[in-house]
This record gives C-alpha cells, structure tokens and sequence, in this order.
C-alpha cells in the first residue's frame, strides 16, 4: 500500500473512531439520562460514566494528537479495554446480538486505525532514525 494511502485511510477511520469517543465522552461526564439507563441496566452505579467518560476524552484527543507515540498507544490500548468490557457487560446482560456485537464492531474499527497508524508512522515522524539508533545501541532489532 502507498504512504498516502495508508495515511488517508488511517485518518479516514481514526477521524470518525475519535469523534464518536469524544461525544460519547461528553455524553457520560454530563451524565445523559441515556447514559443513566445503560448503566442501570447493565449494573453499574452512575459514577462510573464519569470515569468512562473522562477516560474517553482523553483518549480521544491522544488519537489524534501526533507527538507522543506512548500516549496514542495506552489510548488504543485503554478503548481495546473499553469496548471488551462493554461487549461482556451486555452479554451478561443478556441483551440481544446486536448490543453484544456492536462494541465488536467498533473494536475491528479501532484495530485497522491501530495497524495503519503503525504503517504510517515512519512517515509521520521522519525517517525515525533516532528510533534506530537507540534500538541498536540496546542490541535490539527496530521495527
């Protein structure tokens, strides 16, 4: 695949995966009665939107900031948490298929973002041969 592809296919679904968090974030911080109901639903008390919600945000702008690899990779890591969790609370939930696969379908979203940003990397920061010079000076193989 061309570097300019990658980089417009990762933006083109990292773009849309970051705004949904994002207004979900808000949704659950200002405690939407929406938001009220699923939680009372699945079993949580209603705190837990605040700390999903706050979690959300901030991994929302992680995504889409380009300076600091660490942080977009716990982002990624933290919704992988998010959406699995989400996915076995509504099964044990007993809700029906769709509510237990949606998560699902947002999480192969978020992990094709994920592979493209590891594609589009290099690019996005140079040549990366600071990464180089370190990895070989621990004896390790950069990827």
């Amino acid at each position: 695949m061309e570097p300019k592809t990658a980089t417009t296919l990762y933006w083109t679904l990292t773009l849309p995966f970051a705004a949904f968090m994002l207004f979900g974030g808000v949704s659950e911080v200002i405690h939407h009665p929406s938001g009220q109901e699923i939680m009372q639903h699945l079993g949580y008390p209603e705190h837990v939107l605040t700390v999903l919600g706050i979690g959300k945000l901030l991994g929302a702008v992680a995504l889409v900031q380009p300076w600091f690899r660490t942080v977009k990779e716990w982002a990624y890591a933290g919704f992988t948490f998010n959406l699995l969790g989400a996915c076995a609370a509504r099964y044990a939930a007993h809700d029906g298929f769709w509510l237990v696969a949606s998560p699902l379908l947002f999480l192969a979203f978020m992990l094709a973002s994920c592979a493209l940003w590891r594609r589009v990397r290099p690019q996005q920061f140079g040549s990366g041969t600071a990464h180089v010079a370190v990895a070989s000076s621990l004896g390790t193989v950069a990827a």
